[in-house]
């Protein structure tokens, strides 16, 4: 703290101007530039020499502070708040001796021995030992940790495998048990079709046995016996055929009345669903409930009189010579009712009240719902377009009735010749194949692109790729098992179709999906063998790939190059 009587404070700017001046005179070498204003912080002046002394700050520019926008602390507001406090001992003490006049008690003394002396170096090399043993049981804890992170994911990994595995023997186990079944019961047309296809390579492994073990006459008796083997299967797979016929067409009435009966709906805004109720609706629904009675058999003789009352009473609305014959059948059973006879001997009638009342239901006159489900426009111009002929039954048919492959120029047979003859010549099952081609259009539906190839084509030129052009087993492993396999995209930024596709197993086509670039991942030699299989698939589907393309004319251009890049 500066004395008022030795020394005076300078407050005014004058006096630092100076001060600056003198200091550059007495010391030119030390020259500063001014690049701002230095703050005054005042001074003082000796009194008996007369110099002048300024409180300066730093000679150097402050640092600039840069704010980059985000939140600092320091490490101040980080630490404990502490205290200080200085405690002084005193320098002079005494101690309390035993001595005459004086007993000082020694029950709490101790005596202290010094221990050995230990130097630095000692006391350095007793410390690093311990850092040692602290560290190697640190380093001892890390590695078990991760010796058991590793155990644990290998553990996973092991678990994970292991269910994929059972996930494969579960899958093809119930694949199987459903071809099993379908053998046993068969409801569909496929799986008659999947018999027929036993049949027949049961009849040609039975053929080859019979080459090699008899000639001559024995052969042609063994021969003889296999064609009447066969025709008795064949009159069993028949048999089941017209039971599931009769079981799949009364299914199919109750569908199709189900459907008539469906009340209008429309969807809202918010996502909601709005059902209305019409008037040819509830008709419909009235009809369809009147039907499912007639087709109960477990009602009594009240309950069904009861049924056939509300039936005559229902059709007698409209004169005409169905519901006239429906009266009349209906009379004739409640007089029978009435008589007690057995309700076997009322089967036949049963179902000849059942088929004409389902003609009442059919005919858009009565139940106007069904106008929008028959087949039969009501306007019978509509049926002059779009209408083939079949050579094989001799039937106009629509075109909807003709199965198109993607080479075909003409129309051909109908669907029902084609599977005629496959049941009595060929005898293919398409199941498999039909099976492929809905996963390749589910996988397609995945990819949200436009694809349109998977939709255009049918069972048998799915066939003809997998089994002609990719031999039916996969291009890198070489599996066999068709329902193994998935036809994939060859480059996955580009539309699925048979020239753009490879038929890989279900894993291979995961990790296959899975690159960006396939010629940077496979190598020169399969990419080419890829090439010529695509070649093959363009030059069959050469229709196909006009259609998908704006400019058909380009095909044989494209397919030239790809044969001299071949």
């Amino acid at each position: 703290m500066i004395s008022e009587g030795e020394n005076e404070f300078i407050k005014d700017d004058e006096n630092e101007k100076t001060q600056e001046e003198e200091s550059c005179d007495n010391n030119e070498k030390r020259i500063v530039a001014n690049l701002y204003k230095k703050p005054f912080l005042g001074g003082f002046r000796h009194k008996v020499t007369g110099l002048m002394y300024l409180n300066a700050s730093s000679q150097t520019n402050t640092k600039k502070y840069i704010h980059y926008g985000l939140e600092r602390f320091d490490r101040d507001t980080q630490t404990v708040q502490s205290k200080n406090q200085i405690l002084q001992t005193y320098c002079d003490t005494s101690t309390q001796m035993t001595k005459p006049g004086c007993y000082i008690a020694e029950v709490t003394d101790k005596i202290i021995i010094p221990g050995k002396y230990i130097t630095a170096a000692e006391k350095e090399k007793d410390m690093l030992e311990k850092v040692i043993f602290l560290q190697s049981y640190w380093r001892r804890w890390l590695a078990k940790r991760l010796v058991n992170n590793l155990r644990s994911d290998q553990e996973q990994r092991i678990k994970w495998e292991k269910e994929v595995e059972e996930k494969k023997v579960a899958d093809r186990a119930d694949r199987l048990r459903q071809e099993f079944e379908r053998r046993m019961n068969p409801q569909t047309n496929r799986d008659f079709d999947l018999l027929y296809a036993a049949l027949e390579k049961w009849r040609k492994e039975e053929i080859l046995s019979i080459d090699l073990m008899h000639s001559g006459s024995a052969r042609k008796a063994a021969l003889i016996g296999l064609l009447e083997q066969e025709s008795y299967l064949i009159q069993s797979i028949e048999r089941h055929r017209i039971n599931a016929n009769s079981e799949n067409l009364q299914e199919h009435i109750l569908l199709f009345l189900k459907k008539a009966a469906k009340p209008k709906f429309w969807r809202a805004f918010d996502g909601g669903k709005t059902e209305m109720y019409t008037k040819n609706t509830l008709r419909a629904e009235k009809l369809r409930d009147l039907y499912n009675s007639l087709q109960m058999t477990y009602l009594t003789h009240g309950e069904r009189e009861d049924v056939l009352c509300t039936l005559k009473q229902t059709v007698q609305e409209y004169k005409c010579k169905l519901t006239e014959e429906i009266i009349e059948l209906v009379n004739r059973e409640i007089n029978l009712l009435t008589r007690g006879v057995k309700e076997k001997n009322l089967e036949g009638l049963r179902l000849r009240i059942s088929t004409l009342f389902l003609q009442f239901c059919k005919n858009p006159q009565y139940n106007p719902e069904v106008a929008r489900l028959l087949k039969v426009p009501n306007n019978p111009l509509k049926l002059l377009k779009n209408i083939f002929f079949c050579p094989s039954c001799n039937s106009y048919l629509p075109s909807s009735e003709f199965p198109l492959a993607s080479n075909s120029k003409i129309a051909g047979r109908c669907s029902k010749c084609v599977k005629l003859d496959n049941t009595a010549r060929l005898r293919n099952d398409f199941s498999k194949i039909h099976f492929m081609l809905l996963q390749i259009r589910l996988s397609e539906e995945s990819f949200d692109d436009g694809s349109q190839i998977p939709y255009l084509m049918q069972d048998a030129d799915l066939q003809y790729l997998v089994e002609i052009i990719w031999n039916s087993q996969s291009a890198l492993s070489g599996v066999s098992e068709i329902s193994e396999l998935v036809l994939v995209r060859w480059n996955k930024h580009k539309h699925w179709s048979p020239w753009n596709c490879i038929l890989l197993s279900k894993d291979e086509s995961i990790a296959h999906l899975k690159l960006d670039n396939t010629l940077e991942a496979y190598g020169r030699i399969f990419i080419g063998k890829v090439k010529q299989k695509h070649l093959l698939a363009k030059n069959y589907f050469a229709k196909l790939f006009s259609l998908t393309n704006k400019n058909g004319l380009k095909l044989q251009s494209e397919v030239s190059e790809n044969r001299d890049s071949l």
